[in-house]
């Protein structure tokens, strides 16, 4: 399936403001848009929530060639409890490793060349201390799964990855579309995988023509659709269509039709700003504290 691509991962936030700083000043990585929703995703997006939520999109480049993280976060929702379901994002930058150091970002050594650091909210990234390189930085999302013949067989067989690794000792898979994108390791942890109320999101684009074919596969191997073929606009952009789907152990998946979602993706010079304006209008910190209230955990 090689005109089939990983996109991005979505991450539930709580706090935007040590957010934006991580993935800023830390990670190295850019605004590539932001925008403000008045009610909840038809595709559930931001999660089962229906207020109003924000989106923003960081990476290290435009979303057409490097894989990007969604940071979602819903107005009046302060944090989200993790679960065993993401183990973490790899991406190789030596220039990360020493932003941490010089902001007194928590850094650990993981083995020679390679650290672990956490994401507020708790989700971890590991960073290889390497020089960073003019692709995508951006290796691999790793997430747990409960059986690994099983997980196997249905993102081989069923959504047409690639086997690239197999490593029968550490029972991990490492797979992919395409040798030179982001790809997904699936590390068998020997237990349920609990998705807390932080779940995330990967997505990926296929031609749009392959969306219903994606949605009747899986209605044949009677497998679980989140959300049939559904169109999901955005205000002054374009129109996509996606397909959303749970992997055997619940890991939600989203495909979105590759050419409305190349236009929707363009890179917005003024996404950075937008974010900003954004932070500073959001008075719920203060309304909360005045009130002597906490925001609410998910």
């Amino acid at each position: 399936m090689a005109c089939r691509r990983p996109l991005h991962f979505v991450f539930k936030v709580g706090d935007r403001w040590k957010t934006a700083q991580f993935y800023r000043d830390v990670l190295g990585w850019k605004v590539l848009r932001h925008e403000e929703f008045e009610e909840g995703c038809k595709a559930t997006c931001n999660g089962p929530y229906d207020g109003k939520w924000s989106k923003t999109m960081v990476g290290f480049g435009p979303e057409h060639d490097h894989f990007a993280a969604e940071l979602t976060y819903n107005y009046g929702v302060g944090e989200y409890r993790l679960g065993n379901d993401f183990l973490g994002l790899t991406l190789q930058s030596s220039q990360a490793v020493g932003r941490a150091r010089r902001l007194g970002w928590p850094l650990t050594e993981v083995s020679e060349s390679l650290y672990v650091t956490e994401a507020p909210g708790g989700y971890r990234f590991y960073l290889l201390d390497r020089e960073q390189p003019d692709c995508d930085p951006v290796q691999k999302v790793s997430l747990a799964v409960s059986d690994l013949q099983r997980s196997v067989h249905y993102w081989s067989t069923l959504l047409g990855m690639n086997v690239m690794e197999m490593n029968e000792e550490k029972r991990c898979v490492l797979m992919g579309f395409c040798k030179s994108q982001c790809k997904l390791e699936l590390q068998d942890i020997g237990a349920p995988v609990d998705h807390g109320t932080a779940f995330g999101r990967i997505a990926f684009s296929c031609p749009r023509e392959q969306l219903p074919d994606i949605e009747a596969l899986m209605r044949k191997e009677k497998q679980k659709i989140l959300s049939p073929l559904v169109s999901l606009d955005t205000p002054g952009k374009a129109t996509v269509e996606v397909v959303i789907l749970a992997d055997p152990d619940g890991h939600e998946i989203c495909f979105v039709g590759d050419e409305a979602f190349r236009q929707l993706s363009t890179l917005d010079p003024n996404g950075n700003e937008l974010l900003d304006k954004a932070m500073v209008a959001d008075k719920s910190d203060e309304w909360f504290a005045k009130h002597n209230k906490q925001k609410a955990s998910a």
